[in-house]
């Protein structure tokens, strides 16, 4: 890539592309319900890593093997943890069995840094263990810490009380062993304390059923798969797949989100077990829809959020995660799931080709990781941005906001989000081609324009620019990414390159216009002013003179103007409402107000350097002018 090519401020991620050379799985996919929109030609581009191939459990993931410790390695603050829970127990005399469960057993073993420490008691409850904690803290004369008391929340799938503490400044939790038995209508299990091979069997997968005991500092893996299916790169469930999944259908999504997490193979009982109809209809009925949503916002948040979905498509389950409104216009459209899966893998592997610079946006509040992940969530629910549907106000509303507000739960602000990105990239679509050439912007220009307003030709692309990014704001990024990956000039041909030259094509595609927006700051018309500072008269001759006019224009840019448009969003308006109705004269707001507002952003946009003053005498003559003309007709 020639270096000009790069945003600046940007630094490209250079990543060697990892992906097999796989089939395509769909050819290109048109939307059907677009026609009012610009042209929408979707080329799926397989995702990095192959996620559909890997989805489906092909042989080239079935035999990979993964490295597993065999020992967990304690930190230097873990052992003294362990050490102080050890002494407790051996002070009181307490015969306690101490174990560290699940999660950070798995993590250790595999070699990652963990924090999640939960340990489980043989013998007691977690409080009257903390209680114990602390009064041998009095003992030794240390200060004791408050016992913060979980209480049962099956729908935060916590089934038993769990107590919680600080020792040495890390939040340990503390639950006493446990048995579980479901009935046939519910969820929600009824808990007795069991032993530590009960324990592991009633978890939701063998990976997550290892225990670390802290007595005899050793792993147990007491279903005797958890360490062969971690080593195999396998999600197996300690019990049959079906019934695990009836007693507890919530346990289908955290499947599918380990395995995507640690790229995992899905065990084919679970997939069958997982496709059942019964298990899908107990998952859209016996679970929360708040804990569906957590569950797809920590996979859309985790490193694989494409092979989650990919899983989730390919074992039914698409419909049942993202419910649709009971009516919508359109209708929902054959293989929708397929086409909101290809967005987001292509959309994926736009992103993961660009780097990381496609989600920074300056030092603005938003961080990198929301920016990734709502962009995500645009990408899947792309194919989907032309459906609405009658709120419960009759009020016409798009789907995607329905699937984000009521279907997950989530933020209301990630779906007007996500909205918001679906326009703005539908905007960025009728930009893009004017960065790209010298094409005629007239018909852009009569747009923007009104019989008060006359935007200079040169100004056109800015202003337009400068909308968008005030509308979206730091989300321009990923808006504009949308639109490279999804729109095309009406007129270009589809399926001309291969996968990889037409990612390479969107990818230079982005950088450009990026650069072009950024590029689009403010020029002052004044730069040629630095002649008469610095040269006397008679050194101004015609040809000298274009020289350094040229020359000063290019001084003031690069030592006096705003760089880009990135930021314009927090440009304060020249005249705020108040100033403008003192201008015309009136009393009270409204729409009129409104309208003017709107004219002034957009003559500030087109005008840089323009002051107040100028501002306030273009309205008076602009009104001026009008009054004329209505008075002669």
């Amino acid at each position: 890539m020639p270096p000009g090519l790069l945003p600046r401020g940007c630094l490209l991620l250079v990543v060697p592309h990892l992906r097999r050379h796989l089939p395509a799985l769909c050819s290109t996919l048109r939307s059907s319900h677009s026609h009012k929109r610009p042209a929408v030609i979707f080329s799926p581009v397989r995702a990095v890593s192959g996620y559909s191939a890997m989805a489906a459990g092909s042989p080239e993931q079935q035999q990979r093997s993964v490295v597993v410790k065999e020992t967990v390695e304690l930190t230097e603050t873990e052992e003294r943890i362990f050490r102080r829970l050890l002494e407790v127990v051996r002070h009181f005399s307490l015969g306690t069995q101490l174990r560290v469960a699940g999660g950070w057993v798995r993590d250790k073993l595999l070699g990652k840094d963990s924090a999640d420490i939960d340990i489980a008691l043989d013998n007691m409850t977690g409080q009257n263990f903390c209680e114990k904690v602390n009064e041998y803290s009095k003992l030794i004369g240390e200060q004791q810490k408050g016992i913060g008391v979980i209480q049962c929340n099956p729908d935060q799938s916590k089934h038993l009380e769990t107590a919680r503490m600080l020792i040495l400044d890390i939040w340990i939790d503390f639950v006493n062993l446990r048995s579980e038995t479901y009935t046939e209508n519910s969820r929600i299990p009824t808990m007795e304390i069991g032993t530590a091979k009960e324990d592991a069997y009633r978890r939701d997968l063998t990976i997550n059923s290892l225990f670390f005991n802290i007595n005899n500092n050793s792993v147990e893996d007491l279903t005797g798969r958890g360490i062969e299916d971690l080593k195999k790169g396998l999600i197996v469930t300690p019990l049959p797949a079906k019934a695990t999944f009836l007693d507890d259908p919530l346990r289908v999504l955290r499947a599918i989100r380990f395995a995507a997490r640690f790229n995992f193979t899905l065990d084919e009982d679970l997939k069958e077990a997982a496709s059942d109809e019964k298990v899908k209809s107990e998952l859209g009925t016996k679970i929360s829809r708040e804990r569906i949503g957590h569950e797809i916002d920590l996979m859309m948040s985790d490193k694989h959020p494409v092979k989650a979905m990919c899983d989730i498509r390919d074992l039914g389950l698409f419909y049942v995660v993202f419910s649709f409104p009971e009516k919508s216009n359109p209708p929902v459209f054959d293989k929708c799931d397929w086409q909101c899966v290809s967005h987001i893998e292509a959309a994926w592997d736009l992103a993961y080709s660009i780097g990381s610079c496609v989600f920074s946006s300056g030092s603005d509040s938003k961080s990198q990781d929301e920016r990734r992940r709502l962009y995500l969530y645009s990408a899947l629910f792309n194919p989907l941005r032309s459906m609405f549907y009658l709120d419960k106000r009759s009020k016409k509303a798009p789907v995607s906001s329905f699937i984000i507000k009521d279907s997950l739960k989530l933020k209301t602000s990630d779906a007007e989000t996500v909205v918001n990105i679906h326009a703005a990239s539908e905007k960025f679509a009728e930009l893009i081609p004017l960065l790209e050439s010298n094409a005629d912007v007239y018909a852009l220009k009569e747009k923007l324009e009104d019989e008060y307003l006359e935007i200079p030709g040169d100004s056109v692309k800015r202003v337009f620019a400068g909308l968008i990014l005030r509308e979206i704001k730091e989300f321009w990024r990923v808006a504009l990414l949308l639109s490279i990956l999804f729109y095309r000039e009406t007129g270009t041909p589809a399926g001309t390159l291969d996968e990889q030259d037409e990612l390479r094509r969107r990818k230079e595609k982005y950088i450009r216009a990026e650069r072009s927006i950024t590029d689009l700051g403010k020029l002052t018309n004044d730069g040629c002013g630095i002649c008469g500072w610095f040269f006397p008269p008679y050194l101004q001759a015609p040809r000298f003179t274009l020289f350094i006019h040229t020359l000063g224009q290019l001084f003031w840019f690069y030592w006096f103007s705003a760089p880009d448009l990135d930021g314009v969003w927090k440009l304060k308006p020249i005249l705020d409402g108040k100033s403008i109705m003192g201008v015309m004269q009136v009393k009270s707001g409204g729409p009129l107000i409104g309208k003017w507002q709107q004219r002034v952003l957009k003559w500030q946009l087109a005008h840089p350097d323009g002051t107040v003053d100028e501002c306030v005498e273009w309205m008076k003559q602009s009104q001026s002018k009008r009054q004329k003309v209505e008075s002669s007709t």
